[in-house]
């Protein structure tokens, strides 16, 4: 899976999952631009990323069209072309439908949803010729619900949606759309979630019970799906989801 003289876009780029994915494409010979809401944790990354490959840090938040535009404007002046949009920039507001606020909602569903839209609406423009692949990262809350997270969930199964319009908008294009359900994955959200439970330790210990393999996956085992639906070998891919949870959703909870 080589992706030489091609070029990615990969959002929520700063930490996490997102930066596994832009490392690996670097690795695999991609350039890539990576973006982020937070200026000086995406400088950081990209001190780290310098030494894989080409990389271009870009500060956006991909809720605001006019950010939006002008990341992807600048990612094709440097590289000269758009070939793979990765869309991973999420974030996750807490709270059941009494208790989370409008403001809440809106802000969860403007960067999950919204951002996705935005960030394809514009990389399809480039990607029309030549043909692309986008990739959208949801998650198991798509389909597998849990109390308290009723914006996630429904920011996450919206994407799955979008997923598949836009395989069926776009096929004509040569632009295949996918995306990938990822479970349990060892990340700074993941982090920020166990800090929220009574004892984080016992919350880790039940989360090990519900995989199957034995364990909470990596932002690597993210990335090289990501790489698997973008690449050649998923050339008669489009419209589909690509669970990555190590059996959770199987065995149930």
């Amino acid at each position: 899976m080589r992706f030489d003289n091609r070029v990615a876009i990969v959002t929520g780029a700063g930490r996490g999952i997102g930066f596994g994915i832009a490392e690996r494409f670097l690795e695999a010979g991609a350039s890539v631009a990576a973006v982020d809401v937070q200026a000086g944790r995406i400088q950081d990354a990209a001190e780290q990323l310098g030494s894989k490959g080409p990389s271009l840090a870009i500060a956006a938040d991909v809720s605001v069209e006019e950010q939006v535009e002008a990341a992807v404007e600048e990612t094709v002046k440097r590289f000269g072309r758009l070939d793979v949009l990765v869309n991973n920039a999420g974030i996750e507001v807490l709270g059941s439908a009494s208790e989370i606020s409008v403001e809440g909602w809106d802000r969860q569903l403007d960067v999950n949803l919204r951002g996705a839209f935005l960030c394809s609406k514009y990389a399809v423009e480039k990607m029309r010729g030549r043909g692309g692949a986008i990739v959208n990262i949801a998650s198991v809350h798509a389909f597998a619900s849990y109390p308290g997270v009723v914006a996630y969930d429904a920011s996450k199964a919206g994407m799955l949606g979008m997923t598949r319009a836009m395989a069926l908008d776009h096929a004509k294009d040569a632009i295949r759309v996918n995306a990938i359900c990822p479970g349990y994955i060892d990340t700074p959200m993941l982090d920020a979630w166990l800090k929220t439970m009574p004892d984080p330790h016992e919350a880790m210990r039940g989360i090990l019970k519900c995989h199957p393999l034995g364990r909470i996956g990596t932002p690597r085992d993210i990335a090289e799906a990501v790489l698997f639906l973008a690449s050649e070998a998923a050339s008669f891919i489009t419209g589909a989801t690509l669970v990555v949870d190590g059996g959770m959703t199987i065995q149930g909870h």
